[in-house]
């Protein structure tokens, strides 16, 4: 699987080996996609496709290892396959020969455990038709219909589904929400601080850097990009007060001292943890890294993976900040992408998020979903960095209305 690098759409698909999962697939691509057989099992890790479906543009389409696996590495892609359903915005599970127990009410209840919407579909239903006792059962076990589908008949079957699906997924998977629409107007000029540093990517910005120039640009507004050593000199030599600072969250204290007060300032991880974060989860949690204790462990979960520099953000300096703003001995683990974490959630005091650029809202959501479940404060990159330097409050102003430095946020 690759690191959740697509933002658009994603659709799982699940259900017991040799249902017509795959057939699905290569027959809603028009693409022989998945390997399709007779042989139980065929499919053992996840497969990714892309597709375009009219209506949502382009979407993800993920096939699955049978539900019903056998033996020790049967459980391991069973476990797979359950975690994806954290990675997706819509589920189709699919059913045959008119089977619906144990294992298909399984997957249900992660469905419903993560928020997915799901769409009940009985595969093969050229050879065994689905009964009317079947669809009845479902109904009133689920509340859901069941589509009646044929992968060797496509051409009568997938407009329907396309409809469907059209219907049923969430807008909010594939109708992006804007960055800083409610913050800026025509003509407004923001200013991003963007250090040109040893993590900088080679001849290029990084994605929240460039999600922000394309996202002022379509609010009619002038971007100036500068580097960190660049603004005093370019405060102090032009009459320009920009409307709003953006910086990276890495030198915020740099900006916070040259950024007159009145200035409103935050970060790129910020503005991101706002449209695709749980925003106020982050504002309750924050605080929380000034109750840390000694032998406490801390997650920090990085959306994407990429080389490691020497003094990398999230593995050397939000440690180093965290250790040394606390006073305490603390524990961390990284996570990169959408790995598995390396020890069970309940054994963290604290979830450190980043800002989320490379996944999905729906991935970043349930990624975060056990932690909020057992009650673990949860946090984002440039939070956490704006509170360890004394500047949270400032961080988050532009999102709250005007807050006095001497009062609690919360």
């Amino acid at each position: 699987m690759s690191q959740g690098r697509d933002k658009k759409p994603h659709i799982g698909i699940f259900g017991r080996r040799n249902n017509g999962k795959s057939s699905l697939i290569n027959a809603l691509t028009n693409q022989d996609v998945a390997i399709v057989s007779d042989i139980a099992g065929t499919t053992t890790d996840p497969v990714k496709q892309g597709v375009e479906i009219h209506g949502l543009g382009p979407v993800v389409l993920i096939d699955t290892a049978g539900i019903d696996d056998v033996g020790d590495l049967g459980q391991l892609r069973i476990n797979k396959s359950l975690a994806v359903i954290k990675q997706v915005d819509y589920a189709i599970l699919v059913t045959t020969n008119n089977q619906f127990d144990s294992f298909e009410h399984q997957l249900i209840e992660k469905f419903n455990t993560y928020d997915v919407p799901y769409l009940i579909l009985h595969s093969k239903n050229d050879l065994a038709p689905a009964s009317n006792d079947y669809l009845q059962r479902i109904r009133s076990q689920t509340g859901q219909p069941v589509f009646c589908y044929s992968a060797i008949q496509p051409e009568k079957h997938n407009p329907d589904l396309v409809k469907t699906l059209r219907t049923h997924i969430p807008k909010s998977a594939y109708h992006k929400t804007g960055l800083l629409g409610d913050l800026v107007s025509y003509g407004d000029i923001v200013l991003l601080i963007t250090p040109i540093d040893i993590e900088a990517p080679e001849g290029r910005l990084i994605l929240p850097q460039v999600q922000v120039i394309r996202d002022l640009l379509d609010n009619d507004c002038t971007a100036i990009i500068l580097k960190e050593r660049e603004v005093d000199a370019f405060l102090r030599k032009t009459e320009i007060k920009p409307k709003l600072v953006i910086t990276d969250s890495q030198v915020f204290l740099k900006a916070d001292a040259s950024i007159p007060r009145e200035i409103p300032l935050t970060s790129f991880s910020i503005v991101l943890a706002r449209q695709k974060g749980d925003f106020q989860a982050y504002l309750q949690g924050t605080p929380k890294i000034g109750e840390l204790q000694d032998g406490d462990r801390v997650l920090l979960l990085e959306s994407c993976s990429h080389h490691v520099a020497c003094d990398d953000i999230g593995r050397v300096k939000i440690p180093r900040w965290l250790s040394n703003f606390t006073g305490k001995k603390l524990e961390y683990d990284t996570v990169a992408g959408l790995d598995t974490l390396p020890r069970p959630i309940e054994e963290y005091a604290l979830v450190i998020q980043c800002g989320g650029c490379m996944i999905t809202h729906k991935q970043l959501v349930n990624r975060l979903h056990d932690a909020k479940a057992n009650r673990i404060p949860i946090t984002n990159y440039g939070m956490a960095i704006a509170y360890v330097h004394g500047i949270f409050n400032r961080a988050v102003e532009p999102f709250l209305g005007q807050i006095s430095d001497n009062d609690d946020l919360l």
